[in-house]
């Protein structure tokens, strides 16, 4: 099966949202709810304190734990390129996704009554050539693609940093070109 995934740069990110807020807009989603975060770390104290940004959103991974939890199969891999689907028709709202995921993707839909998460723009990507976050990100700190291209494109990323759960049972999609800031394990999350 092939294997698509994201890198980010987060010395390139500058924090500025663009891709939430692009992503957001692109899927019509309600007041707090995103599929794509930045989120804002702060390591130190003063006057020696430092911060990053990391952007986030599903991390495709090759052994997704929403995929296992769910009931109905209305969270699958694609068979094309290997990313994280949901099928809004066969959920039950049940949630299992949402409460297995490890990184906090899957969001509920209290009206609908059904989950949804970031389905990388499958449906528009052969058009637009890439996510919506990707294309968005004024300082071209995401990149999309085919797994290993990326991984031979940065071979110095990493998939885990000290702010998020280790990914070893879930093998995530996903790359990170680090400050060395964000891997020291005591980091404080600002809300800006």
């Amino acid at each position: 099966m092939k294997r698509v995934g994201f890198y980010f740069n987060s010395a390139q990110c500058k924090g500025c949202k663009t891709c939430q807020v692009a992503c957001k807009k692109r899927n019509g989603l309600p007041i707090g709810i995103n599929y794509r975060q930045v989120h804002t770390f702060e390591v130190g104290a003063y006057p020696d304190a430092s911060w990053y940004h990391v952007s986030v959103t599903c991390n495709h991974c090759e052994n997704p734990a929403c995929v296992r939890a769910c009931p109905t199969g209305a969270m699958y891999k694609s068979d094309e390129d290997g990313t994280v689907q949901h099928d809004d028709g066969v959920c039950i709202g049940c949630q299992q996704c949402v409460n297995s995921c490890p990184y906090g993707v899957p969001r509920y839909f209290p009206e609908l009554k059904i989950v949804g998460k970031c389905y990388a723009c499958k449906d528009t990507r052969e058009a637009d050539g890439a996510p919506t976050c990707v294309a968005s990100c004024p300082q071209r700190a995401l990149e999309f693609g085919p797994f290993e291209e990326l991984a031979a494109a940065h071979p110095d990323a990493i998939a885990d940093i000290a702010c998020f759960p280790a990914s070893t049972e879930t093998d995530p999609s996903v790359l990170v070109d680090v400050r060395p800031i964000a891997l020291e394990e005591e980091y404080r999350e600002l809300r800006l």
